[in-house]
């Protein structure tokens, strides 16, 4: 087992970065893109340990198994930070804060690594902060950013980082994984990283969770009953019901349990009025838990509306004449029915009005209801 076993159909990602952790081709930062699910912050973390591995030969570096790999694995370094956020961006004080921690020399390990795993989600002041240290690192700091594409950062940013391009991994070598990794029977791997359409993070989801799975099917059933306005309007309530219960479910356990972790460590009493220095801490979890809510709503709505869009995406597939295989193969018989009943063209405008929706609910304030409704409307 080595740090590299979880990139499945990356090879020129890991040739690239073993290559680099050997001390041929280090920068001093480095920009991770590639697609939803394609691993962006797993091969970060992965370099991130084949540069800080005990392992004293240089070409075994990223062995896995050391205490250092296992750390960083793991997230508990001490020289490496991991960097995400579940509000909807990443803070001017979040940024300068890492700033002041990339300034530190590393502890114990030979680099001190800082992976910003959401490097699209500062605006361009905040972005403007990490500026002068990515320009003028210390002799001993790697940075690691991690966005969707190039043109998600800042080009005064990019143009100082390596980049590191990665694609969706075939469908198969997600499977693979999940019965290698997480010990998944071989046919429900296949299913969910066919569902998930070979991302990784979903695929898992899917295969481990029967209740995730009957969630989505029914979702992109929904086309099959759409016979008018009505169905169209109550198509879009259940649609917003499924993502909003399916981000809550995650939600209100976990945030429970910050409450009780923060007042622990406050030492506040078990009953009464808290002091008002407490309120004030307690009153900012909660406000940090309603935009870590919301994003988590605006997330799961944008994975609902795209297993939507798989379903017409395999109707457009079969109009235009199998050329690949379909994403819900379960369906086939249900696809090609409804095909049948359809041009290619109607297909792609009912694809695009998928494709805005998606874009007005994760870029805009609109209410998310209003937003499907006038979506569902379109695909009557």
């Amino acid at each position: 087992m080595t740090v590299w076993d979880d990139l499945r159909g990356q090879p020129a990602v890991v040739a690239q970065l073993r290559q680099a952790a050997e001390g041929d081709g280090l920068n001093h930062a480095w920009l991770f893109t590639g697609p939803p699910g394609s691993g962006r912050s797993n091969a970060a973390k992965a370099f991130a340990a084949a540069l800080n591995c005990d392992q004293a030969e240089v070409n075994r570096r990223g062995c896995g198994e050391c205490a250092a790999c296992l750390t960083i694995l793991g997230e508990t370094h001490s020289d490496v930070a991991f960097v995400r956020t579940e509000k909807v961006t990443i803070t001017i004080d979040e940024a300068r804060d890492l700033v002041a921690t990339a300034g530190n020399r590393p502890s114990s390990a030979r680099w001190r690594i800082i992976v910003v795993e959401d490097a699209d989600r500062m605006a361009e002041r905040t972005t403007n902060v990490l500026l002068k240290a990515i320009e003028e690192p210390t002799p001993r700091t790697v940075w690691m950013l991690c966005a969707p594409s190039p043109a998600d950062v800042l080009v005064t940013i990019r143009s100082r980082c390596r980049a590191v391009a990665l694609r969706l991994p075939p469908a198969a070598d997600v499977a693979a994984l999940l019965v290698k990794r997480d010990g998944v029977d071989q046919a429900v791997a296949e299913r969910a990283a066919r569902a998930a359409q070979s991302h990784v993070g979903i695929a898992r989801r899917l295969a481990r969770d029967p209740e995730a799975r009957e969630r989505r099917l029914e979702t992109v059933r929904f086309p099959l009953g759409l016979r008018g306005v009505t169905a169209a309007v109550l198509m879009a309530e259940k649609l917003v019901k499924i993502a909003t219960e399916e981000a809550n479910s995650s939600n209100d356990e976990r945030d429970a349990a910050e409450k009780i972790a923060l007042l622990a460590t406050l030492g506040a009493p078990e009953s009464g009025t808290l002091p008002p220095p407490m309120r004030a801490q307690v009153k900012q979890l909660e406000d940090d838990q309603k935009r870590r809510a919301k994003r988590s709503v605006t997330d799961s709505l944008d994975r609902t509306l795209t297993d939507l869009l798989s379903f017409y995406r395999d109707v457009l597939i079969i109009q235009m004449g199998n050329a690949v295989e379909l994403v819900n193969l379960e369906l086939r018989s249900e696809l090609e029915e409804f095909a049948k009943n359809s041009s290619a063209e109607t297909t792609l405008g009912r694809m695009d009005a998928i494709n805005k929706a998606r874009k007005r609910i994760t870029t805009t304030n609109v209410a998310p209801l209003l937003a499907i409704e006038s979506m569902a409307s379109s695909l009557i």
